[in-house]
């Protein structure tokens, strides 16, 4: 039975306020349309308010507690105390939720941030119907979704529609920074090529499955757990390190995944979750049936979250290596770690125990001399025009980037400027020409790598 409702998520807001707030925006020119937001990062993109978007968004979901939860984190943003939204989400729920959104096409923009195993589709028929599609990362989960993401990229250059992920990476300062140091040449030289047993770009990512999101413990959907569903580790979190080695070492230049990406090796583990933790996270009490090809001894399930392979990019040997565990030991939070070799320097961000678990960038001189701390520290200078406040400090035989707290925002805040950076695209067409074919190559990237995994005995 399909229920269509209305759900007015104004908590703090008059009823007539909330009326002359949807006449203020009728002429918005984004409307937005969110599909089955079973992944909190579906609420994350709505944590702001931008100028060009109608506060009335249209949800369209199977029903169920995926969306409450994502009802529940709209309301909670809509209700606290600093810098409220004021969001409306109108809700229709059904089994036929998909083909009701494409019929009634009420909105432009589709948000898709939830299940991944029908998401490339959703993808592909989103923009079919003429709809810009914002989606979470992974965009594919596996070689097949890959071919149909091709497609779904083509048809929205003939439709001059915009497709994008989001990559929030991008947008955490030590990233940036790395990147800045990297486009310096006489303080990181030229990238090295590495080789396999030695790469020249390493970086590693941790994430934990008891973990808190808009300050509230994150209750994850059972088929989280499910790699036909959500993907595994390589092809899901995956997406963003290699995404960063793509933005970081070779910015502005477009990468042709069947001439500039080599998969070399690859291979992955499972972590094991016992029933107890898996209620604990779910709050389900058993473990649902479409998992039982992974449970062990009926309380065991195998969770396939941890990968690792190695690759080249442009001829430059690069290892990418995740892990998911169920709770971090130290309280901390996801922690990521980079390498980059260059011919002067090495640049590092660090995240661990000697970090407080903050990311840290360190510069690491081939040769230290006068000469290249007076290149480090004109560097510094030029990055301080953009960064005001950045510092050098020398740290041993390294020196440390000493970065402000104001441009520490966190990982929930980097939605809104990946949205922003969609918006400006969406309105202005004016997305770099480099973004589709990295992106292009990032899930041929990942997807190759987990079919090679697969193969790996």
């Amino acid at each position: 039975m399909n229920i269509k409702t209305t759900l007015l998520v104004v908590c703090g807001f008059a009823f007539f306020s909330c009326r002359d707030e949807d006449k203020n925006t009728s002429n918005k020119a984004v409307h937005l349309v969110t599909v089955d937001p079973g992944h909190f990062h579906a609420a994350l993109v709505q944590k702001a308010m931008y100028n060009d978007v109608d506060t009335t968004v249209y949800v369209y979901a199977p029903g169920g507690n995926d969306l409450q939860q994502h009802l529940q984190r709209i309301s909670s943003y809509n209700k606290r105390k600093e810098d409220p939204t004021h969001w409306n989400e109108e809700v229709y729920s059904g089994d036929d939720f998909f083909e009701k959104m494409l019929k009634e096409k009420k909105g432009n923009v589709v948000v898709l941030a939830g299940n991944n195993k029908k998401k490339t589709a959703y993808i592909d028929q989103s923009l079919e119907a003429g709809l810009n599609v914002l989606a979470d990362k992974p965009m594919a989960i596996d070689s097949a979704n890959f071919i149909l993401l091709q497609q779904a990229f083509s048809t929205a250059q003939q439709k001059n529609l915009l497709l994008y992920d989001i990559m929030t990476e991008r947008f955490e300062i030590t990233n940036i920074l790395q990147r800045e140091l990297l486009l310096l040449p006489d303080v990181f030289g030229t990238l090295q090529a590495g080789t396999v047993t030695n790469p020249a770009i390493i970086n590693e990512s941790v994430h934990y499955l008891y973990k808190y999101v808009s300050g509230n413990v994150l209750v994850r959907p059972p088929w989280f757990f499910d790699t036909k569903q959500e993907g595994e580790a390589i092809v899901d979190v995956g997406t963003h390190l290699v995404d960063l080695n793509q933005w970081v070492c070779f910015p502005g230049q477009p990468i042709d995944y069947q001439k500039d990406i080599k998969i070399l090796s690859a291979r992955h583990w499972p972590t094991v979750i016992s029933l107890s933790q898996f209620g604990i996270v779910t709050q389900e009490k058993a473990f649902p049936a479409y998992l039982s090809p992974y449970i062990k001894n009926d309380t065991l399930l195998q969770y396939y979250c941890n990968g690792s392979f190695n690759y080249s990019i442009k001829g430059i040997n690069a290892k990418v290596t995740l892990g998911w565990y169920f709770q971090s030991p130290h309280n901390s939070g996801d922690t990521y770690a980079s390498l980059i070799k260059g011919t002067k320097a090495t640049l590092e961000i660090r995240q661990g125990d000697a970090e407080n678990f903050k990311p840290v960038l360190c510069v690491q001189p081939v040769q230290d001399d006068t000469a290249f701390a007076n290149a480090l520290r004109k560097a510094c200078i030029k990055i301080q025009k953009q960064f005001p406040g950045i510092d050098i400090k020398k740290n041993n035989t390294k020196y440390e980037v000493i970065i402000p707290d104001k441009y520490k925002e966190g990982h929930e805040a980097h939605f809104q400027k990946v949205t922003e950076s969609f918006l400006g695209y969406l309105k202005n067409k004016n997305m770099p020409a480099w973004e589709v074919p990295g992106m292009i190559a990032k899930y041929y990237t990942t997807t190759t790598a987990l079919e090679m995994a697969n193969k790996t005995k």
